[in-house]
């Protein structure tokens, strides 16, 4: 790994001199414009515009920052034992990530952390290249979503938090309101539950699918043991989160709720497939 970032002949990143008000501006700019595609249908748009901030040099700029300097697993290595601290080898990796290079993703290094109950959680640690990978995967991906998913879910979504949804359930739950029940429901394991295939249709014809579905299934290394990974996604990925919200969305549907405060945008298959 490290042979490879250093044989990178196009060197052009200095991390100390990175405009990053203008990186974060592009970036938002691209995902304001996905979103507002996905809110009005325009599917082909939408995938364009996806193309473009994937290969977006602000993006890479952007995921190398958020997984080597901000995501709390940043002095957690992978199965590759890498890890990036330096300004300089930050520069290298993102001049590296931005040539797109056809990547085959690395299995997870599987490790584990207590819980509350006194059982172990799994992690699934990809390496620093798949985060960084996932981290400008999951930025063009989110945004589609986030037009189409049910606007009473909070979980792993940007500007929303547990306190959200504490504030909605003491609304709907006052005296004086209509509802009468409340559904407490616990999906065991579902991180590591979750099919492929469906989560897959789910995503559609999204540029980096085919990416998605090599880190579904390169599997985790345990004791020195390759594991393969038939279903689920690994706790501990970048874009594991999101993946578990588009494979999870439609519950309200599937529960009968049909109206919303928000209105949510109606699902043509047809044309996002296109």
């Amino acid at each position: 790994m490290q042979t490879s970032f250093a044989n990178v002949t196009q060197r052009t990143t200095d991390w100390q001199r990175v405009n990053w008000r203008r990186a974060f501006r592009l970036v938002k700019n691209l995902r304001q414009r996905i979103f507002k595609a996905t809110r009005q249908l325009e599917w082909k748009q939408v995938r364009n515009l996806q193309r473009l901030l994937l290969k977006s040099y602000s993006n890479v700029l952007i995921a190398v920052w958020r997984v080597t300097q901000i995501n709390p697993g940043k002095r957690t290595p992978g199965i590759d034992k890498l890890l990036v601290k330096t300004g300089p080898a930050k520069a290298v990796l993102v001049d590296a990530l931005k040539q797109w290079i056809p990547w085959q993703p690395f299995a997870a290094r599987r490790v584990y952390i207590p819980k509350s109950n006194g059982k172990r959680r799994p992690l699934g640690i990809p390496s620093i290249i798949d985060r960084c990978l996932q981290a400008m995967v999951k930025t063009a991906l989110e945004p589609c979503w986030e037009a189409q998913f049910e606007p009473t879910s909070y979980g792993f979504r940007p500007g929303r938090s547990a306190q959200d949804a504490i504030a909605r359930i003491y609304v709907r739950a006052n005296p004086s309101g209509h509802k009468k029940w409340v559904l407490d429901a616990d999906i065991t394991g579902c991180f590591d539950n979750i099919d492929h295939d469906f989560l897959l249709r789910q995503v559609g014809n999204f540029p980096a699918r085919e990416l998605i579905a090599q880190w579904l299934q390169a599997g985790y290394l345990e004791n020195g043991v390759l594991h393969p990974t038939a279903a689920g996604t690994p706790q501990g990925g970048v874009i594991s989160p999101l993946l578990a919200n588009i494979a999870l969305h439609g519950m309200e549907a599937a529960l009968g709720i049909t109206r919303y405060a928000d209105g949510p945008i109606k699902r043509d298959v047809s044309n996002r497939m296109v």
